[in-house]
């Protein structure tokens, strides 16, 4: 049985998850202290007013048990209190009392968060290595599948595959227009599988927020009825997902590489890297980002090494956590212009995305006419090749037949959209599409 079967069965069979991560009966199986849970708990009343026994179990993800352990608690303290709403209410409802509120209060002074109850970190680590990125092991058929729609020369797919499997970081770079972003994200595909996330951590009593609903997508069934977590044998206070990915460009800065505190609301945000674990990480257009690629180089060479990274929290805490998840730089400038070769060389796999040679130019024509229902002309592709490529000197690129043509079509559809597409179409796509140099010299005299 090869890696990915091994994942796969560990997370799908039956029981496999409750194995993983079983869900919690006692306040010693959460991980957590009974006064820690104590003022989790008072903060969700203060929030909502009144609650019952099972919304207190929806809003924290714990079981009965648990519950019924820390009202027993608070109701001992005169935290709380039972209130009933008459007869056709046969739920109790649990309130604060004053003293309640007061505790509530200072809870809400040291910690602004009111939400699930977190995940200790080592109970994290555990899962993390568990569901690895890189138990996963893609072999050439599933990438070939995967890509079977994809113009992608055979030599980019032997890199890329096995890359991927190396558990190193992974350089692209080319020249704009080459695939480079496309590619990429279409390597997304071939991860199909799904992990555990925790809604967040618990970490020397501060609490950091993991889950992101934008990076963060729940299987699909889930996604259906939300309230299934909590039938389930599995700890509900992780959440069954697809693999993430965080894909950043431009705005990347060194601060969304460490945990963010908001002194306002007192909560902990986690970085980036750690909402990418057991996913992917790709940083595109490496080179433009508000940090500089030495920054970003320099932060990573201890992670990307040793597959742990080190947070610091409030008051100087400092925590090793999880590195776990495929790293994806990609760029239009020469590696050799971003980073030391010293650097370069921790990164195991460079690929080169160059210029198309004109069979593969075609295929992706070919591709691009059946996807917008427009016929296929082989003059109109040779015209374009050889009259336009050609004599104007312009290598080929993966975006050109779906940019060119795309125009054209608009072209073609405003004035009537009869006949079809001719050479006119494409020349005026093509004056269009490309920076004229005599326009540039005229802007550059001015």
């Amino acid at each position: 049985m090869n890696s990915h079967a091994l994942n796969e069965s560990l997370l799908q069979e039956e029981g496999g998850l409750k194995t993983l991560a079983p869900r919690p009966t006692t306040v010693e199986g959460t991980g957590l202290t009974q006064h820690f849970l104590a003022e989790l708990f008072v903060k969700h009343i203060n929030d909502a007013g009144l609650l019952t026994l099972k919304q207190l179990m929806q809003r924290l993800a714990l079981s009965g048990p648990v519950i019924e352990n820390i009202i027993s608690f608070l109701r001992k303290e005169v935290l709380i209190e039972v209130h009933s709403r008459g007869f056709e209410h046969r739920e109790l409802f649990y309130g604060l009392t004053q003293r309640g509120r007061d505790y509530a209060f200072d809870a809400i002074a040291k910690s602004g968060y009111v939400g699930p109850a977190p995940v200790p970190i080592d109970l994290y680590r555990e899962v993390v290595s568990a569901q690895s990125i890189h138990r996963y092991t893609v072999t050439r058929d599933q990438f070939c599948r995967a890509f079977s729609k994809v113009t992608l020369k055979a030599e980019l797919k032997d890199q890329l595959g096995p890359a991927l499997n190396s558990g190193r970081a992974i350089f692209i770079y080319g020249p704009a227009g080459t695939g480079k972003t496309y590619i990429t994200q279409k390597m997304l595909g071939l991860f199909d599988d799904s992990c555990l996330i925790p809604y967040s951590l618990e970490i020397d009593g501060c609490v950091v927020s993991l889950f992101d609903p934008l990076i963060h997508h729940p299987v699909e069934e889930l996604k259906v009825n939300p309230n299934l977590r909590l039938n389930d044998d599995y700890d509900a206070r992780f959440v069954l997902c697809e693999r993430p990915v965080v894909i950043t460009g431009g705005e990347l800065g060194m601060d969304m590489l460490e945990v963010n505190y908001n002194p306002v609301l007192k909560e902990y945000q986690a970085p980036l890297q750690l909402k990418a674990n057991n996913g992917m990480f790709i940083i595109d257009d490496m080179g433009r980002q508000r940090a500089t690629p030495m920054e970003i180089f320099n932060r990573w060479i201890v992670p990307l090494e040793e597959h742990k990274d080190y947070l610091t929290l409030g008051a100087g805490k400092h925590v090793q956590t999880p590195f776990d998840q495929v790293v994806v730089f990609s760029s239009n400038i020469n590696p050799l212009d971003l980073a030391d070769e010293a650097f370069l060389r921790r990164i195991g796999y460079k690929v080169y995305f160059g210029f198309l040679e004109p069979n593969h130019y075609e295929q992706i024509w070919r591709q691009e006419c059946a996807d917008r229902n427009i016929p296929f002309d082989p003059e109109l592709l040779h015209y374009a090749l050889y009259q336009l490529h050609g004599t104007k000197g312009v290598a080929l690129r993966p975006c050109h037949p779906r940019d060119l043509l795309g125009m054209a079509w608009d072209r073609f559809q405003y004035q009537g959209g009869d006949g079809q597409l001719q050479p006119e179409h494409l020349d005026w796509a093509w004056n269009s599409y490309f920076v004229s140099l005599d326009e540039q010299k005229q802007m550059t005299e001015r």
